[in-house]
């Protein structure tokens, strides 16, 4: 396996047993299986527990009480044998659940009353980088999965409401007979460099020090290097050449697949687009190593468990493949 597949949420090799979504006897026969294990998420958190001084997916049996207000369930596939179901329990109802939660910054943890003990709902960005890669990857699948589900309830090409089908991988419309399928979005991010000098910016919407790569969604019509080349010339003004793919990540926020590429600059001038960067600069690889170890004054190190921190580190590194 290449470097690059060390991503977070990428490389665990799921058995995903895609064979099996569409019949609906074996699936009810593995819910029913001993081994059987269904992990509940809430409003997009999956359950956690505190395992060997990190995290590990709360699953539960298939007749756990929590999941009685289990909205929608979806097969994950087969992990060590086992079947693994996801569970959306959304519609129940904390008693003290604060007015609004800082997608950056939630830090909440919520508990069901019917859950182990131990067991909490956990923000995934919180918790990404405590998770090993299988229970990373799950965890991703199934919240991507539901995101997906709360907002494309009805038939996109007649507007009447759609059926789940396939074990939660697909709806169906009962009306014009149209199938959908899960979305992911192909979003490019990119390692802009010109000889030992990185390109970084910042969102106007994003936590005061945070700055990150730049990167943009993938349009219609689009190779991924047209992309990284346009999306780098409209937000900073500067001009791309060679463009060498590095690595991918799947990115469940709600449903993006990043595609981490190298963009060889020709140009240095920055020129912003103040709607999509607050600010941009070049860093040096010293600044830039001093940003990554957490010692620089003004700029804070790219989020750890996210595809720009594992570019920058291993770009750092010189051990990119």
């Amino acid at each position: 396996m290449r470097r690059a597949e060390s991503v977070t949420f990428g490389g665990s090799g799921l058995d995903r047993a895609a064979h099996l979504r569409g019949d609906a006897g074996a699936l009810a026969d593995l819910r029913r299986a001993t081994g059987a294990r269904v992990l509940p998420l809430w409003r997009g958190k999956p359950a956690l527990v505190p395992a060997d001084g990190g995290e590990t997916l709360g699953w539960v049996s298939a007749d756990a009480q929590v999941l009685e207000a289990a909205e929608l369930t979806a097969f994950l596939g087969l992990d060590d044998g086992g079947p693994r179901f996801a569970a959306d329990v959304s519609a129940w109802a904390p008693p003290d659940l604060p007015d609004t939660l800082d997608s950056f910054t939630d830090r909440t943890e919520q508990r069901h009353p019917e859950q182990p003990e131990g067991h909490r709902f956990v923000e995934l960005r919180a918790a990404m980088t405590r998770l090993d890669a299988r229970a990373a990857e799950l965890a991703a699948t199934a919240k991507a999965l539901f995101d997906w589900h709360r907002i494309h309830g009805f038939c996109a090409r007649c507007g009447v409401a759609s059926t789940v089908a396939m074990g939660g991988w697909q709806r169906d419309c009962p009306a014009c007979g149209a199938h959908h399928f899960p979305r992911t979005d192909p979003v490019v991010i990119m390692l802009v460099t010109q000889g030992n000098d990185l390109l970084i910016g910042r969102s106007p919407h994003w936590p005061e020090g945070m700055y990150s790569l730049l990167a943009g969604f993938v349009e219609p019509g689009e190779t991924m290097e047209a992309a990284v080349r346009r999306e780098v010339w409209e937000e900073a003004g500067v001009r791309v050449g060679r463009v060498d793919y590095l690595a991918s990540q799947p990115w469940p926020f709600p449903a993006s697949l990043m595609m981490g590429c190298h963009g060889h600059a020709t140009s240095r001038e920055i020129v912003l687009d103040p709607v999509e960067l607050e600010h941009a600069l070049w860093v040096g690889r010293e600044e830039a190593m001093a940003i990554a170890a957490g010692d620089h004054p003004r700029i804070n190190p790219a989020r750890k468990g996210a595809i720009a921190q594992f570019l920058i580190h291993n770009w750092l590194a010189d051990t990119l493949d």
